[in-house]
Order: structure tokens, then C-alpha cells, then sequence
């Protein structure tokens, strides 16, 4: 991601002082961000500040050549159809199958929102 990251900002980068961007208008961007461990593991095991990091990080590059980014977090999610294929029992399959219809459905939603937003602030 961050070598994709940056050949798509290096054409607009400017080597001054401050730098500047050469990307000819300003458009709002986003990250969506999907990962199959649940916020709260992430918290307990002391990585959810480390994440939010890299979102910052990431949404500082867009936001300086683009002028505007933001993100949605997506956790908790389906890695795989079928968990007894692989070994993974670290997470209870059925769970993650009660999630992926209850909770992915809204996630689907504030994804489709925010995109939304993005085209109606362009």
C-alpha cells in the first residue's frame, strides 16, 4: 500500500520549500480499512494507537496533495467462506458468520455513505 501510495502522489510533489502540490484541484479522499481482527482485540493487544497512526499518516499524504482525506474502520470482518478449510481456530466461525450478516450489511452502508459524501462535496 505504500509504495502504490506513493507513485500516485509522487507526480504532483514539488521539492520546495514547503512543498507544494501540482494536482491542478482539490478533491476529498478516503481509506476504507478492513481487517479481520474486532477493535477491542486491537485495543487489549496495545495496536489500536499504532493503527490510528498509519490512518493519520496516510490521510496527511492525501490530504496534502488532494486537500481532504478521511477513513472508515471495518473490523471484526469474514476472512474466509469456509474457517474449517484452514486452520484458523483462533476465531469462532460462527460468530464471524452472525457478524458478517448483522454488522456487514451497516458496514456496506457507511461505505457506500461516504462515498457519497465524497461526490456530493466535489
Amino acid at each position: 500500500m505504500r509504495s502504490f501510495l506513493e507513485r500516485w502522489i509522487f507526480p504532483y510533489l514539488t521539492y520546495t520549500d514547503p512543498p507544494q502540490t501540482l494536482f491542478p484541484r482539490r478533491i476529498r479522499t478516503a481509506f476504507i480499512y478492513t481487517m479481520n481482527m474486532g477493535e477491542e482485540e486491537l485495543k487489549a493487544r496495545g495496536m489500536f494507537e499504532t493503527y490510528a497512526a498509519h490512518y493519520a499518516l496516510n490521510e496527511g499524504y492525501l490530504a496534502r496533495i488532494f486537500g481532504a482525506a478521511e477513513h472508515l474502520l471495518c473490523t471484526d470482518t469474514l476472512q474466509f467462506d469456509d474457517y474449517s478449510r484452514v486452520v484458523a481456530d483462533r476465531w469462532d466461525a460462527e460468530a464471524k458468520a452472525r457478524r458478517r450478516e448483522e454488522v456487514f450489511p451497516a458496514d456496506c452502508e457507511r461505505a457506500f455513505r461516504l462515498g457519497r459524501t465524497l461526490l456530493d462535496q466535489a
